[in-house]
């Protein structure tokens, strides 16, 4: 769910007529609004960071891509996606894309990575953290019974990357007023804050990145810099169309198993999210909110690929957790 003020906030704001225009086909139509632009998509391998990363560069901007997975090797994640990939489809976007492989948790890496920007754009005005890493969660499983090695290292994967990312982009990002940094994660504030979420580790590690946001909208304000929390909803991703055993083509057919599951959303909808926040030369009065795509959805005008506005975190707990039927009736 997005924050009670978002539509109050926003309702002399006019972002369609502003920042793009929505086709019939619900391609967001951005206007290379991002040309000029260089953004850092930390975790773009797959899922959610390849939307972001899509979507940016279809708005024209230049991409670095980073994670683990390449052609040469795989993360300790082992599925077939890779940074060259992502690049490639933000290349087909219209953007420039630019795969660096990095570990997000050794600092010399990321310091290299971002004195690579530094050297070869001289600039960097969007931080997208989108850095996961886990390869499994241990459903509702207390402490105690959590794999306590597994656990720290989620905690690992999940907020050290961040705040290593962090401490070495944020210095070339504040050098030009007006960078935005997303931290993704999963669940906004208000949800989460109300609901255990999955497991301890999990739920610790989602609250601490909505955290991080946070803060670091306290430490760039005064250098002219938004940082927001950003979540998708129920994600179209790789895995979670492997799991079902569909494809983005047929991802109703999950809905037999899963019915809620007609809510979700593709990678490319949180993607639209970020692009439509970096266009906006307002962004600044989200500073330090959790905001989710759907939500920014109802304020930007922007729709996922199918062309409807999916609503999951205003859909969970007023049908999926209050155990109704499911029925997305006003909710997409």
């Amino acid at each position: 769910m997005y924050p009670v003020s978002i539509k109050k906030q926003n309702a002399s704001y006019n972002p369609t007529a502003q920042r793009g225009r929505t086709d019939r086909g619900g391609k967001q139509d951005m206007e290379k609004l991002l040309r000029n632009k260089v953004a850092l998509v930390a975790g773009g391998t797959r899922g959610a960071g390849r939307g972001i990363a899509t979507e940016l560069g279809r708005a024209g901007a230049t991409v670095y891509v980073t994670g683990r997975s390449t052609k040469e090797s795989r993360s300790e994640i082992d599925r077939s996606e890779t940074i060259e990939e992502t690049a490639a489809l933000v290349d087909q976007a219209g953007g420039v894309g630019i795969p660096v492989r990095v570990d997000h948790l050794i600092p010399s890496e990321v310091k290299a990575l971002v004195d690579r920007i530094r050297s070869e754009q001289g600039r960097l005005d969007i931080l997208v953290n989108d850095i996961w890493g886990a390869t499994r969660m241990e459903w509702n499983k207390t402490l105690w019974e959590s794999d306590l090695d597994y656990g720290l290292r989620t905690l690992r994967l999940a907020v050290d990357t961040h705040a290593i990312t962090g401490h070495f982009a944020l210095p070339l990002l504040i050098e030009r007023p007006g960078g935005l940094v997303v931290e993704v994660t999963d669940g906004t504030d208000e949800y989460n804050a109300a609901n255990y979420r999955v497991s301890f580790f999990f739920d610790l590690a989602k609250a601490a990145v909505n955290r991080m946001a946070f803060s670091l909208a306290h430490e760039l304000k005064p250098h002219g810099g938004t940082a927001v929390a950003l979540t998708p909803g129920w994600l179209r991703s790789e895995a979670m169309l492997d799991a079902y055993d569909v494809t983005e083509a047929t991802w109703r057919d999950a809905t037999e198993k899963m019915p809620h599951f007609a809510i979700s959303e593709s990678p490319a909808y949180v993607g639209r999210a970020v692009a439509a926040l970096a266009a906006d030369p307002a962004r600044a009065r989200w500073n330090g909110q959790s905001l989710s795509s759907g939500g920014l959805a109802q304020v930007y005008g922007f729709t996922d690929i199918d062309g409807s506005q999916p609503d999951a975190w205003r859909y969970v707990p007023e049908v999926q957790d209050a155990g109704k039927p499911a029925d997305t009736t006003g909710y997409r």
